[in-house]
């Protein structure tokens, strides 16, 4: 079968990518590489081409024979849609909406989206159900919880069958040391601890020390990319297999705070981090973390990769072979 993976050469698509043809799938990239990277790809047919851009879409999937869609393309940092939340709804909804029309054109109608917990806002109760309301507080949760509520209009009037995913805190790397996490600027704790431990980075930012937190650092539930990408292969087998769509957490039920995987980063590299203290950022939360119950009994997804020191150390392998080291 052959799929069309949105955004698959950025950090997350790429590592879906390569558990996708893994698994036997056909997989055409769609991707602008603007952030995404051709080096990250283990295979694949490779269409360049711009969301934005409803011709190059549509003609993608006029000369494939795509059967199902996966879509990471998005911007994902939570100040700069603050900052900018233009360019943030134009980018995420207006490219979203372009995609589901080429699809609908097409007759595609198998679609996994790369969601967010964001789409939560302020939690209520921990772990966080799917059930949990939605009441995002910045623009970037905002468009993804728009694109969701699209997605359900979509499945009513079109018969569009769809799996939204919305994931915690996405780390580490290949654990093969094939792909791995590179973005600029780089807005993740986990690379910032590593590249200021290797010394390409000047100085490590530890946003909020106030939080209701045991330590005053903001707690987050960490999940391995390679178990995210697998979830999505589990995704997409799910919805072709059956019609029924569904919004599904990606997470693991366990949280670390900034102290505790800044200390972890020290015990598994045997370096010392030294990092400034600054206010908390607009838009976060003190703790986000996961119920992971669905994701296990409707995927029968299993975490194979997800322990603080598996994420941290593959990270740590995956930048020292970046940085020449």
């Amino acid at each position: 079968m052959k799929v069309l993976v949105a955004g698959g050469a950025g950090y997350i698509g790429s590592h879906t990518v390569k558990e996708l043809i893994k698994e036997g799938f056909e997989v055409v990239v769609f991707d602008n590489f603007s952030t995404g990277r051709e080096e990250l790809l283990a295979g694949g047919k490779v269409v360049r081409g711009d969301l934005l851009d409803k011709e190059s879409i549509q003609k993608a999937f006029s000369s494939e024979d795509i059967e199902a869609v996966l879509h990471f393309a998005s911007l994902i940092e939570v100040g700069e849609s603050y900052a900018n939340p233009q360019k943030y709804y134009t980018h995420n909804l207006t490219s979203s909406l372009n995609l589901l029309e080429a699809m609908l054109k097409a007759g595609i109608k198998n679609f996994i989206f790369s969601s967010s917990a964001a789409v939560y806002g302020i939690p209520q109760q921990i772990p966080i159900p799917e059930s949990h309301p939605l009441q995002p507080i910045n623009p970037y949760g905002q468009t993804k919880f728009f694109i969701e509520k699209v997605l359900e209009d979509y499945q009513r009037a079109y018969g569009l069958r769809f799996i939204s995913l919305r994931y915690f805190n996405a780390a580490g790397a290949d654990p093969e040391g094939r792909l791995g996490e590179m973005h600029e600027p780089e807005t993740h704790l986990i690379p910032n601890i590593l590249l200021s431990l290797l010394g390409k980075k000047k100085s490590l930012e530890l946003f909020g020390t106030d939080y209701p937190t045991e330590d005053g650092t903001a707690v987050r539930d960490y999940i391995h990319v390679t178990d995210l990408a697998k979830a999505h292969v589990l995704a997409l087998k799910k919805i072709l297999s059956s019609p029924e769509s569904d919004f599904i957490n990606l997470g693991t039920n366990k949280g670390y705070s900034v102290l505790e995987v800044i200390k972890k980063a020290e015990e598994i590299t045997g370096k010392n981090a030294l990092y400034t203290k600054k206010p908390r950022r607009k838009g976060d939360v003190p703790v986000l973390l996961a119920s992971k119950e669905k994701a296990e009994q409707t995927l029968g997804w299993k975490l194979l990769h997800s322990s603080l020191e598996e994420i941290i150390a593959t990270a740590w392998k995956w930048h020292k072979k970046q940085s020449g080291f």
